[in-house]
């Protein structure tokens, strides 16, 4: 028997027509699917109908499959020669222990591929109307994650309070209030605008907007709770100006189906 093939494949930010064309294909053509709990489920649905699909989705504090048994998942499932997708929200490389998966099959001796997708921390953004960079705003951004690792902070964010630019944080809302007087003891201004966005380029999507000393408040207010990214810096500001609405398109859509 011939051993398959894993692609590990970033869903996108959530907006399901935001998948890359290679992204949608894999799916199409999968007889596997090991997914994360955020992909959208319209993605799920252009399997194939004998495909198996298998969800390993975690929460913040509670991971019923543990990262051990995905990857044991992946490897049996190409061993038994099977074509598998591990989809995964946002891009693969990006907070997405998809350079463990892909570690784990390079010492199994299985084939893999990378297929790349828009991060939130950059796509989910530019839905929100807040671009990372800005010519007169932010010439760098920098994107963190707000979880603890086995209990430890690890994140040094004195030294980031004393960067110039964007602070993107994933996986911190249930630290948010945290984060933002660390930075503000770090050195970084009270009035530095700061914003929370849910649901990011989703048909759902909300975000609150204040400081890091009001944003507290603003979400409470709104109602602003996880899956959200936190984003700070003076791009922030640009968000009313850059809002747009975006044209929904339907990844059923028959036109497009013949167009791949």
């Amino acid at each position: 028997m011939s051993i398959g093939k894993v692609l590990l494949v970033g869903a996108g930010p959530g907006d399901a027509s935001l998948i890359t064309v290679k992204g949608l294909l894999a799916i199409r053509e999968a007889q596997v699917i090991v997914h994360d709990r955020l992909v959208n489920l319209e993605l799920i649905s252009q399997a194939p109908p004998n495909c198996q699909i298998i969800n390993v989705g975690k929460t913040s504090n509670h991971h019923p499959v543990p990262q051990e048994h995905i990857n044991q998942i992946l490897v049996d499932h190409a061993l038994a020669g099977k074509n598998v997708v591990r989809l995964k929200g946002g891009d693969p490389y990006v907070f997405g222990r998809g350079g463990e998966e892909a570690e784990c099959l390079s010492q199994h001796n299985i084939l893999f591929e990378i297929v790349p997708g828009i991060s939130s921390s950059i796509g989910g953004l530019a839905y929100a109307g807040i671009p990372v960079t800005h010519r007169h705003f932010a010439s760098s951004f920098h994107v963190v994650t707000g979880h603890m690792y086995q209990g430890n902070e690890p994140q040094n964010w004195n030294a980031l309070a004393q960067l110039d630019g964007t602070l993107i944080v994933l996986m911190g809302m249930s630290r948010q209030e945290e984060i933002c007087q660390r930075l503000i003891k770090g050195g970084k201004s009270p009035n530095t605008p700061a914003a929370a966005v849910m649901y990011a380029s989703q048909q759902q999507q909300e975000m609150a907007k204040g400081t890091l000393s009001t944003l507290k408040d603003e979400i409470a207010r709104k109602n602003i709770h996880a899956p959200a990214l936190l984003v700070i810096g003076d791009v922030v500001n640009l968000s009313d100006a850059l809002a747009f609405t975006p044209r929904p398109i339907d990844i059923n859509h028959e036109p497009l189906l013949q167009a791949i």
